[in-house]
This record gives C-alpha cells, sequence and structure tokens, in this order.
C-alpha cells in the first residue's frame, strides 16, 4: 500500500472527536512508556454483549500489552457512530480508523467478497474455516486496498438463519409473500427473492422496533445475534436452515495503516490475529448458550431439511455474472 494516511492521536482533532463522544483525553495523560500514545477509534454496530465486541475488547488489551502501553484502541459499539455502511465510508474519508463489517456490507465496496453472500457454498465449519485461514480469505482481506480498506482478520459469524413472528419457516414454501429483513446487500436481496419473500433492507439497529410494528415478518441471522439482540422476544420462530456462513470482517483505513511504523503494524495485526482465534472458540460457546437461552424464552427451534432450502437457490450460482466471483467459487469448491 502507497497510499498516504492520518490516525487519531493527541491534539486538536482526536480531542474533539473524543470529547465529541463524551470522553477526555484526560485519561490517557499517565499511559505510555516513551512518546504520545497512539490511539485508535474503532465503530461497530453490535451491542456490548455481542462475541465479536468481547474479541474487540480482548484484540485492545492485548495491543496494549504488546505496545507495552503506546497504542491502544478506543472502541464505539451499538452504531453510535453510525451503520456499517457509515462507518466503511469513516473509513475511507480519514473520519475513523478501524471498523468491524460484515462481508455482507463489505460487498457494496469491494464486489469480489460477494462470494461470502451466496448461499450453500461452504459444505460445513471446518471447509469454512480452511476457506478463510487460507489464501482465498487472504487475498479478500486485500482486495479492499484500491478503496482504502484493509483487512486485518475475520471474525466467525456462524451460519444465517430464518426467524419469523408469527409463521414458522419448516420449508422454503413457508417463506412466501413474508417480509424477511436483509442487511444491504444485492447478495442477500436475491437470496432471499430467491426463496419466495420479499427482502426488506433495515439498519440492525432499527431491526427490533421494524419486527415490533411489523415492518417485517422476520428476519435472518446467527443464533448469538438473535439472542443479544432481543429478538427472540418478538420472533418465537427460528430455523436452522443455514443457508449462508457470512464473517464477520475487522477492517482498518489503509490511510491510518501507512502511518504507522513497522513494529506498530505488527502489533496490531497480532492482536487482531490472537482475537479472531479467541473469538472463533468464544463463538461456538456463545451459539449453544444462544439456543438454549432462545428455547427458554419460548422460541421454537426447528431442524429442517437443507436440501430443499439449497435447491430452491442454486439457480443463484449457476447465474453469477462476476468473472472474479465465478473463480473465486471454482477455488472454494476445490478447498479440501
Amino acid at each position: 500500500m502507497n497510499k498516504p494516511v492520518s490516525y487519531f492521536v493527541g491534539g486538536i482533532l482526536v480531542g474533539a472527536l473524543i470529547a465529541s463522544a463524551g470522553f477526555s483525553l484526560s485519561q490517557y495523560a499517565q499511559k505510555g512508556s516513551g512518546g504520545d500514545l497512539k490511539v485508535l477509534k474503532l465503530g461497530h454496530g453490535l451491542n456490548t454483549e455481542h462475541p465479536v465486541h468481547k474479541a474487540m475488547e480482548f484484540m485492545k488489551t492485548r495491543l496494549e500489552e504488546l505496545s507495552d502501553g503506546s497504542l491502544t484502541i478506543d472502541i464505539y459499539a451499538c452504531s453510535v457512530l453510525g451503520s456499517e455502511n457509515q462507518c466503511i465510508e469513516m473509513l475511507q474519508n480519514e473520519s475513523l480508523d478501524m471498523a468491524k463489517a460484515s462481508a455482507a456490507t463489505m460487498e457494496n465496496f469491494v464486489p469480489e467478497i460477494s462470494v461470502f453472500g451466496l448461499p450453500y457454498i461452504f459444505r460445513d465449519a471446518d471447509h469454512y474455516w480452511n476457506v478463510l485461514n487460507g489464501s482465498i480469505g487472504k487475498r479478500l482481506l486485500e482486495a479492499g486496498e484500491s478503496k482504502f480498506l484493509y483487512g486485518l482478520c475475520y471474525y466467525d459469524a456462524g451460519s444465517r438463519n430464518f426467524y419469523t413472528k408469527d409463521k414458522p419457516v419448516r420449508t422454503p414454501d413457508d417463506l412466501l409473500g413474508m417480509k424477511i429483513r436483509v442487511m444491504s446487500s444485492p447478495t442477500a436481496i436475491a437470496m432471499v427473492e430467491a426463496m419466495g419473500a420479499s427482502p426488506t433492507a433495515i439498519d440492525w439497529g432499527e431491526l427490533y422496533s421494524a419486527l415490533q410494528q411489523g415492518t417485517a415478518d422476520g428476519a435472518e441471522n446467527n443464533p448469538p445475534s438473535f439472542t443479544s439482540s432481543k429478538h427472540y422476544e418478538v420472533c418465537k420462530h427460528f430455523t436452522l436452515d443455514a443457508h449462508t456462513r457470512i464473517p464477520d470482517m475487522l477492517i482498518i483505513s489503509t490511510k491510518t495503516w501507512e502511518k504507522l511504523n513497522r513494529n506498530e503494524r505488527k502489533w496490531i495485526q497480532q492482536a487482531a490475529d490472537e482475537s479472531s482465534v479467541f473469538q472463533r472458540q468464544l463463538w461456538q460457546e456463545e451459539t449453544v448458550k444462544a439456543l438454549e437461552l432462545a428455547k427458554a424464552e419460548g422460541v421454537e427451534i426447528y431442524e429442517v431439511d437443507t436440501e430443499a432450502f439449497a435447491a430452491k437457490v442454486a439457480p443463484m450460482l449457476e447465474e453469477v455474472k462476476d468473472r472474479n466471483v465465478r473463480a473465486l467459487l471454482k477455488e472454494i469448491s476445490e478447498v479440501e
């Protein structure tokens, strides 16, 4: 990467940004062991109980340890800095350093990443992680550099499944006519349409009220997101159809990355990699707990014939027009 960058360290700009969020620079005055403390600003839309947020807190702690207190991260959760799309745009215009974004959101900026949104392309969790941790995953982390977006690591987001308010989904035909919330992703919209439902793009932070008010009849996500958002209070039907496995991505602005020195980059990458391993284990534990909690809250969990759902969306894979995405599909299918 040979692009100019900026990051948030002490001074007027950072003072204004942190003060606007209710913080004071004085909290950093005694930290660091040689030179000014560098503070990177990270925004995301999840709540503080979510496994991905906990992984980023782990990363923050490890970064402070690795840098001997000279480098840290301020994490802004719950969309306080804006939606995922807005946070990514802030990375591009130098007003934010780091962001967590679903790969489904990233496809709006890096078309090749849309491959992750295609249904039933991974055989199982092992196949999924072999792809992410291999050469394909690495290339896709780097694919946004020309857009000032550099991927540090992936976080597990498990499999995505349908959940609904009033009518259970046991077969694809049960989705006919339903208004299903999707992420702002052309691929997700096309998938839900192929299932026969009506896709409705709604920001994550607005989904609870949309479900309450009937703007959406249901949504699709993983169990920890379903329970941490308390959507089980509204939706009492959860279908384990596992239509996609779309990772979360930790992104840093290249305009930040290029101004960091070699050691700082190494510390950040190491802390990110370790947080990914930490989060993957935590995710497995939280998924089990989430399903148990959902059942305890009166949610019906349905195990279904996933082949019937896969057959419904199979034409999507045959109709992929982007040459790069078609090539990636072939590569993914060949990964052991």
